[in-house]
């Protein structure tokens, strides 16, 4: 079960999400994130030197996560295939396998479809109309992959004992449900390259796709990660919809962004929204400290 938390709490930590020793065995309930597009010409360029190296991170990642994870609990990752220098690498594919492989079992592939309206026919798509003939289709992408994988088997049992407060307020709204939510397609409004945008120059995910997520697979109260934090989206989310938030970045850089995107002054942070900025040394240095106080109280008290 789910390490249960009394009051809801916020962290960032920045430093590589593919090693997780600042959080406890189990803590986490849901996982909301998108890894880097590997090499993606728009956002990541040459970021990795070789596919192995990017596959390297997932499995890594999806280690740590198995320990991290609750039993029973969910690991939401938005992704898809990608198209460098005319090589399309099966990132989809490759992820499940990848997961798998760590001992998470494969429960669903939701298709995050993008509005065609968006799209412009592009030079790969266009070669058809220049060449109409067989051979020359490539079509052009509108649409993401939204992986849902488990930690083992759930105790659905375990509804019985939460208070009637928390499940009152996770309840879903099953109008919206029958709308849309019980396909395995979701039609979402993407983050459009806007200049002047919060999230200029950062490859960030719709509110509504994490939205949906954290409302599907998660309680109130209970902590939802996303250790490829970006500008913050899964955080925000979290916070607005009563769960516990931890995240990891790491590019220092964002901190601001983050920070602007939670509403979190600078100087002063809200009373009723304390979030905890750490570099991964500090918090390795904050955990030895804490861990000589306790030792040290336990000496005096023998």
């Amino acid at each position: 079960m789910t390490k249960k938390q009394t009051t809801t709490s916020y962290r960032v930590y920045f430093g590589s999400g593919d090693n997780l020793n600042e959080i406890e065995d189990g803590e986490v309930s849901l996982v909301v994130t998108s890894p880097p597009y590997f090499n993606a010409p728009f956002d990541y360029p040459d970021l990795f030197s070789n596919y192995d190296n990017y596959l390297n991170l997932l499995e890594n990642l999806a280690n740590q996560l198995k320990k991290k994870v609750a039993e029973g609990r969910i690991v939401a990752i938005v992704t898809d295939d990608m198209l460098v220098k005319g090589e399309k690498f099966p990132i989809v594919a490759d992820t499940t396998r990848i997961f798998v492989d760590a001992g998470f079992r494969y429960r669903e592939r939701i298709t995050w479809i993008k509005p065609k309206g968006y799209v412009r026919i592009s030079r790969r798509s266009g070669v058809l109309l220049q060449h109409p003939y067989p051979m020359y289709y490539y079509p052009d992408n509108i649409q993401e992959s939204i992986l849902i994988f488990q930690n083992g088997e759930y105790d659905y049992k375990e509804r019985k004992t939460l208070p009637k407060e928390i499940l009152q307020k996770s309840i879903i709204d099953t109008k919206f449900y029958n709308q849309e939510l019980y396909l395995n397609t979701w039609n979402v409004t993407n983050v459009l390259p806007q200049k002047g945008r919060l999230e200029e120059g950062i490859a960030a995910f719709p509110d509504e796709i994490a939205r949906r997520l954290i409302m599907l697979y998660s309680y109130h109260g209970e902590t939802v990660l996303d250790p490829f934090l970006g500008s913050g989206t899964t955080m925000k989310v979290a916070i607005e919809m009563g769960r516990s938030a931890i995240g990891y970045e790491i590019d220092l850089e964002l901190q601001n962004i983050i920070k602007r995107k939670l509403k979190v002054d600078q100087d002063r942070l809200d009373q009723n929204l304390k979030v905890m900025f750490f570099t991964k040394k500090d918090a390795r240095n904050l955990r030895t400290d804490l861990n000589k106080k306790v030792s040290l109280q336990k000496s005096v008290t023998k």
